[in-house]
């Protein structure tokens, strides 16, 4: 069959919805609530996660459901990637949009989905869920320092 890992001879816009899902390293960067400068458009992350953020494994506890209780959550497509410049530079979807391979600790490469977390680029242990925020919380009290770029 092929040798050549699909996503190295496919464009995202070829890639079966299979394919494309695989493309998630399961980093949880993208269920991370986030703010927007309005003067500057620059978007600032915040340490709050969402509701469904399953903190430990970083993916989303009701993904297939998750419109139902999130209903702005996003669905990633080919025009939103090149929409979202607030996706990290290490998102696997932005990477191929730019003409990047996967890095060594991506699951399609390393084979194992603890790397994205041993290479610190997964959001385990650093959120807290929007569910477990005081009454008086407002996300600008958790806004990180560092604009996404």
């Amino acid at each position: 069959m092929f040798t050549t890992p699909f996503w190295q001879r496919k464009s995202l816009a070829e890639m079966s919805w299979p394919e494309w899902e695989a493309l998630c390293d399961g980093c949880g960067q993208c269920c991370r609530h986030k703010l927007e400068d309005a003067d500057s458009g620059e978007v600032y992350p915040t340490r709050v996660a969402c509701q469904l953020l399953d903190s430990h494994s970083c993916q989303c506890s009701d993904y297939a459901d998750r419109h139902a209780t999130v209903p702005d959550c996003i669905q990633l497509t080919l025009a939103k990637v090149a929409a979202y410049e607030w996706l990290p530079t290490t998102c696997a979807y932005r990477r191929l949009y730019h003409g990047e391979d996967l890095d060594w600790w991506h699951p399609l490469v390393s084979g194992d989905p603890e790397t994205v977390h041993a290479a610190g680029i997964s959001v385990r242990g650093q959120l807290v869920n929007e569910k477990e925020l005081p009454a008086s919380a407002e996300l600008e009290d958790y806004l990180e320092e560092s604009p996404w770029t």
